[in-house]
């Protein structure tokens, strides 16, 4: 699908600009953010089993495992069938290298990390964001841009602006995302899943109806298995087909979400993305061109990172109680170190300190690049607590560790116990549609499901779990 569309005519409804934001094979992709010789290499990720062992479920696969085979949700032991492990392959005579992959264990704290920069990002590109999941959102952009295509060709300026928010993604995380551009949820979460990896498609006020008529029925928002076997019953092959369908009929079969269905197949979807969710920490980072050690450019860097995160926390009204710095030293070594303060602040001048005072640890080192992080946000009107006789020395910082991105988890009880359930279903199901390993997905897009459904993963209703199969990967918590 072209990024060709057509200017909205007046309605609120025409006129509003959905962003579906879907990070592509996100697990993998933070896998290859912390080894980029990864880059191009077929990676598993896998939920409850350690290297060396072949029990445990595959969470996602990226495109090149997905040539041999490996989808989302599949038990390793059939993963390493299609695709053994490359340390295998290297010591095994009648194993390949060349057909083997690279298999890592889930690390849902680093995920969460990275989720978080990409979060922050959106934040700051919309004034209403949906997380939906660990690697998904939706984005009210109605006030940030618009359908009006710019002068001397066919492109919008919502296009424009979706290209900026996927490109800043890049840029400054470093992890691929497609974005899927139109009037309403439902059409958007189908653009973005349209043209991965790295995906952009505009579906604007007047091309819903052509976009979605040849879509197969599953794939619509709130269809299930359940429910697309008994639209095949009534010849319902497409959204087209849906479309055209008698509503009557549709209600009499599935009661009012029949009607429900049938609209939204005409691309009728007047949902209003409903915030959730704050940033729980605001960054900044930069690299260098080329890796240094001098002194005052590391330190000029880190006071401009800092100047900048404290603005935009005190544009949101944030106050913050941990101050850190991230240091990524040549290969790629990823250092961290924060400073608790007593209370949360709102001080820019502080800021720079405690980073400064951070980074005098790597004061000696060459950096390829530095990031400056307020965390621990409050955002109720509140004192602010007083810092008399704060000592900011370095000695008081706290290392998230020696050279690992990862805080400490929240929630990390609940993501070992859905690690567990996917894994004794891998082990004991060879039909995705009997799993209960997404329960913990938020049915957020609404529409629920007719009883025999699948759970949604990713916190999508819309998708059949054949579907995250294929395209996604399954999910393990909900963002938080």
């Amino acid at each position: 699908m072209s990024g060709r569309t057509l200017p909205g005519t007046g309605t609120d409804d025409d006129r509003r600009i959905v962003l579906h934001v879907d990070m592509d094979c996100f697990y993998a992709s933070c896998e290859r953010l912390r080894e980029p010789e990864l880059e191009g290499e077929p990676v598993v990720v896998g939920m409850g089993y350690e290297p060396g062992e072949g029990h445990g479920a595959v969470a996602t696969a990226s495109y090149e495992a997905r040539e041999y085979g490996v989808e989302s949700a599949q038990p390793i032991s059939k993963a390493l069938e299609a695709l053994p492990r490359i340390e295998d392959a290297r010591t095994d005579p009648d194993l390949d290298p060349a057909d083997a992959g690279h298999y890592r264990p889930v690390d849902l704290d680093f995920y969460k990390e990275v989720s978080e920069q990409v979060k922050e990002i959106l934040h700051d590109c919309a004034d209403v964001v949906r997380e939906v999941s660990i690697d998904e959102a939706y984005l009210d952009v109605t006030d940030r841009t618009s359908w009006q295509t710019v002068e001397g060709t066919d492109r919008t300026l919502a296009e424009g602006y979706a290209r900026h928010v996927r490109d800043r993604i890049a840029r400054e995380v470093g992890v691929p995302a497609s974005i899927g551009v139109t009037p309403n949820m439902s059409t958007a979460k189908l653009a973005s899943d349209y043209d991965k990896p790295e995906g952009l498609v505009v579906v604007g006020p007047g091309e819903v109806r052509d976009f979605l008529e040849p879509i197969p029925v599953d794939e619509l928002h709130g269809v299930g298995p359940v429910t697309a076997r008994e639209l095949r019953e009534m010849d319902v092959e497409t959204a087209g087909d849906l479309a055209a369908a008698d509503p009557s009929a549709l209600r009499a079969r599935f009661g009012e979400r029949g009607r429900e269905l049938y609209d939204r197949a005409r691309g009728d979807d007047d949902r209003e993305v409903t915030p959730t969710g704050r940033p729980k920490s605001l960054s900044r980072e930069s690299a260098f061109t080329e890796a240094t050690a001098e002194t005052d450019r590391k330190r000029e860097k880190v006071r401009t990172l800092a100047a900048d995160v404290a603005a935009r926390a005190r544009s949101r009204d944030a106050l913050y109680r941990t101050i850190g710095v991230k240091v990524v030293t040549p290969p790629f070594d990823v250092h961290t170190r924060a400073k608790s303060l007593p209370g949360p602040v709102d001080d820019p001048d502080l800021v720079e300190e405690v980073a400064l005072d951070l980074l005098s640890e790597f004061a000696d080192d060459e950096v390829r690049k530095l990031g400056v992080r307020v965390s621990k946000l409050s955002f109720s009107a509140g004192d602010q607590a007083r810092l008399d006789g704060w000592d900011g020395s370095a000695a008081d910082a706290e290392p998230d560790s020696a050279s690992d991105p990862t805080p400490a988890p929240p929630g990390a009880a609940e993501a070992d116990a859905t690690v567990a359930d996917l894994s004794r279903w891998a082990a004991d199901s060879t039909s995705v549609d009997s799993t209960a390993a997404d329960a913990t997905a938020a049915d957020a897009t609404a529409g629920g499901a007719t009883a025999g459904d699948p759970p949604p993963t990713d916190g999508a209703a819309s998708d059949s779990a054949a579907d995250r199969r294929e395209e996604g990967q399954a999910s393990l918590l909900d963002f938080e």
